[in-house]
């Protein structure tokens, strides 16, 4: 049976990972721990300490967040017209990834494996699997567009957002999701 932290460990532990959240959302996973400690007030030992690798402490940061957008999309299965929900759905992740590097990455990366990590990875794509099938069941969405595009299609309009507005680049590709009259 694990013990339960003491109060200045446990709020050690909290500031850590709001502080990841903070810099791995800003600068990507590969950020310095020690910027992580060091926005946390802590010592790089501490954070070690609580967290002995990488992946631990982006699991920690992450998966809570990957379990919420996993609920959020599944939301996108309730709406009434299947390419609403898919608008909705690949609106939402494109505004979670334009502000936030570290889920980007996260997203679009192949990372280790990490404790917590595979399963919310897992459900994610499992969502978006459901909404994309759903709206191919309803004839709204070419056959011919899966989840790797799906995957690839939205990292790159994110990327661009510092190019300009990215929902301009997503309304052109939404434009050329819908099937084609032949």
């Amino acid at each position: 049976m694990t013990r339960p932290l003491r109060r200045d460990a446990q709020r050690n532990r909290e500031l850590l990972i709001a502080a990841a959240r903070e810099v791995f959302g800003e600068k990507g996973l590969d950020a310095p721990l020690e910027e992580i400690a060091r926005r946390a007030g802590v010592a790089i030992g501490t954070l070690y300490n609580r967290f002995p690798t990488r992946m631990d402490l982006v699991a920690a940061a992450f998966g809570g967040m990957l379990d919420h957008w996993a609920s959020e999309a599944e939301q996108a299965l309730g709406a009434d017209d299947p390419w609403d929900g898919l608008v909705e759905l690949i609106v939402r992740t494109c505004e979670l990834q334009t502000v936030d590097r570290g889920m980007t990455e996260l997203c679009t990366s192949a990372l280790p494996d990490a404790p917590g990590l595979r399963a919310a990875r897992e459900r994610v794509g499992e969502v978006f699997e459901k909404v994309l099938a759903r709206a191919h069941d309803a004839g709204v969405l070419r056959p011919d567009f899966g989840l790797d595009d799906l995957a690839f299609a939205i990292a790159a309009t994110t990327q661009a957002a510092p190019l300009g507005d990215w929902r301009r680049h997503l309304t052109f590709l939404l434009d050329g999701l819908r099937p084609q009259d032949t």
